[in-house]
């Protein structure tokens, strides 16, 4: 098996500043020079989602590389699906820096960036004009900050990036911005998917449209949101964005930043959320689980508790890419020691055991 370097070259990416760091990766993974980890092609880790037959169920998050920088490298690292953005309108240059954190001791990030982005234009220039027919990518939309029409901002960037996406996703749960939390409410919800639905309409032949919801909201109020979303017939939903709630477990020095928690502190309460959504929701929507993915066994909890497929990006910033292939094989073991032939067969087994 191939060495996995990243040990090695950790201590002079942390060195840095976790922003700094960041825009290096991508860089480097533009440019070719991230080694990739070994292959794994198993039977039993593929599977389907939207359409597409996937090599396995590991995507990485948005947030990762929003303006498309690097997607074809990402896909190279071995995962099966990839989702780019979150992208605005219009260019934002986000919060003022510092604006992302690591919190090395709970292995979680704090970010507050603000969706800076090159917005639309620039997330266009890297993207094929039609979606890749072999390959699912995904685009994250928000609004922008300032926008007066945040709606309109959401159907701006459904018409441009229809033909270029597998999937998109309408982020209504960002907490570092303006406007990335008032589509929580149900009513401007349900306006707004009714627009998007006007554009990409149930059975098309259109992108999935999904919704990504955060964990920072009453059971109530997320049983509403999927109502909402069951009723404009959504392809799916992502659970979950970052939170704003900080665990008293945290111990690292930046565990007090304002911005949206990821990472290991994450795992319980988006699994938990992901559990609840699917009890309501059942199969009529497909489930992608984030927050806190770290190993196989995570991987599997997410895909017991109702995702047919998980993403990460957290994990990453301590691990690096050859966790991708260890995730791999870690969940196709498990997978076959339960006795599933494919990822499908275990999704929703142990809904149950999550939310009781």
């Amino acid at each position: 098996m191939a060495l996995d370097w990243f040990p090695l070259v950790r201590p002079v990416l942390h060195a840095l500043d976790a922003e700094t760091a960041h825009r290096l990766t991508l860089r480097a993974l533009a440019s070719g020079l991230v080694p990739r980890p070994p292959q794994l092609d198993d039977p039993v880790l593929h599977t389907s989602l939207f359409g597409y037959r996937l090599p396995n169920p590991i995507g990485i998050a948005a947030g990762f590389d929003k303006m498309a920088e690097a997607w074809q490298a990402l896909f190279g690292l071995g995962f099966g699906f990839v989702e780019v953005g979150g992208v605005t309108p219009l260019p934002q240059v986000g919060n003022p820096r510092p604006r992302l954190f690591r919190l090395p001791e709970d292995h979680a990030v704090i970010n507050r960036m603000g969706f800076n982005n090159e917005g639309l234009a620039g997330l266009s220039r890297r993207l094929p004009p039609s979606r890749p027919p072999e390959q699912l990518v995904g685009i994250n939309l928000a609004a922008n900050g300032d926008s007066a029409d945040p709606a309109q901002d959401f159907l701006t960037l459904t018409e441009a990036l229809a033909p270029r996406a597998g999937f998109l996703t309408i982020d209504i749960s960002c907490p570092n911005t303006a406007n990335g939390k008032m589509f929580l409410e149900p009513g401007p919800l349900d306006q707004l998917l009714a627009r998007v639905r006007q554009i990409v309409p149930v059975g098309s032949g259109g992108p999935a449209i999904l919704a990504k919801s955060g964990p920072d909201v009453e059971p109530a109020r997320l049983q509403e949101i999927v109502e909402v979303v069951l009723t404009h017939r959504l392809d799916g939903m992502i659970v979950c964005n970052t939170t704003v709630e900080r665990p008293t477990t945290l111990v690292s020095r930046h565990r007090e930043e304002r911005g949206g928690l990821s990472g290991r502190p994450l795992f319980g309460p988006s699994t938990r959320m992901l559990g609840a959504v699917r009890r309501q929701a059942g199969d009529r929507l497909t489930l992608i689980g984030v927050g806190g993915v770290a190993s196989g066994a995570d991987a599997y909890a997410k895909i017991r508790a109702g995702a047919s497929a998980v993403q990460l990006y957290t994990a990453l910033v301590y691990h690096g890419p050859y966790l991708i292939h260890r995730i791999q094989q870690d969940l196709a073991q498990r997978l076959r020691a339960d006795g599933y032939l494919s990822v499908a067969e275990a999704v929703g087994s142990g809904v149950a055991e999550v939310v009781g």
